[in-house]
C-alpha cells in the first residue's frame, strides 16, 4: 500500500480510518481460528482474541483488520496494545474468503457489504470498519482533529488489494517514541538470538 501526502476526493473511492495496531488476517476454519501476521506467522499472542472471534463467527472465512486497543472513545491506543495493558479487538475491514469462496476478485464494495453481514453487533471483540464514499478531504482534517493516524483510500471496485493509499497525519502524538520504541526492541532481539 502506497503513501500519499495529501487526502483526496473522489467519487471511485471509499474512506476508513487507519487504525494504529498490529495488521493481522483473522482464518477462520471450522476447527479453530488463526490470527496470522504480515510475515505470515501465526500470532500465538493473541489466542484468547483467536478463540472469542471463533465463538462469534459462525462461518469458515478469511478477514483482514487490524489487531488494536481502544480509549474510552474508541480511539486506539497502540502503546495499551504492545504493552498488553487494554482488552484487543479485531478491527475487520474486508473479507478475502467466504464458506470456501476465494472473493478477492470481487469488487471491495461488495465484499464490504458482505462483511458487514457477518461481523456480529457490540458488545463484540470485533469491530466492522465503517467507511465513508467520496469525501476524503473532510474525513481526513477530522480524523487529524480527532489526534487519529489517518486514513486509507480504497478503490470501491478494486479487487484486494489494487489501489490502496494510506494518508497519516503528520501529527500524530503517538508517532512519538515510536522508532526508538521498535529499534530497541529489535536490538533486544539480536542481542536473544547472538547468545543462542
Amino acid at each position: 500500500m502506497k503513501n500519499l501526502p495529501e487526502p483526496f476526493d473522489s467519487e471511485d473511492y471509499i474512506f476508513e480510518l487507519k487504525m494504529d495496531g498490529f495488521r493481522a488476517l483473522a482464518h477462520v476454519g471450522r476447527d479453530e481460528t488463526r490470527l496470522i501476521s504480515r510475515r505470515r506467522n501465526v500470532n500465538k499472542r493473541f489466542t484468547e482474541l483467536a478463540a472469542a472471534i471463533h465463538i462469534e463467527l459462525e462461518c469458515e472465512a478469511v478477514l483482514d483488520g487490524e489487531i488494536v486497543c481502544l480509549d474510552g472513545n474508541g480511539r486506539p491506543q497502540f502503546y495499551d496494545l504492545l504493552r498488553r495493558r487494554g482488552e484487543p479487538v479485531f478491527y475487520a475491514f474486508d473479507l478475502l474468503s467466504f464458506d470456501g469462496e476465494d472473493l478477492r476478485p470481487r469488487p471491495l464494495i461488495e465484499r464490504k457489504r458482505l462483511l458487514r453481514s457477518i461481523v456480529p453487533g457490540q458488545p463484540s471483540v470485533m469491530l466492522y470498519a465503517e467507511h465513508i464514499e467520496g469525501y476524503g478531504v473532510e474525513f481526513f482534517r477530522l480524523a487529524c482533529e480527532q489526534d487519529l493516524k489517518g486514513i486509507v483510500a480504497k478503490a470501491k471496485h478494486g479487487a484486494y488489494g489494487e489501489k490502496c493509499f494510506k494518508i497519516r497525519n503528520p501529527r500524530y502524538s503517538q508517532y512519538e517514541g515510536w522508532r526508538e520504541l521498535f529499534e530497541s526492541r529489535r536490538q533486544t532481539a539480536l542481542a536473544k538470538q547472538a547468545s543462542i
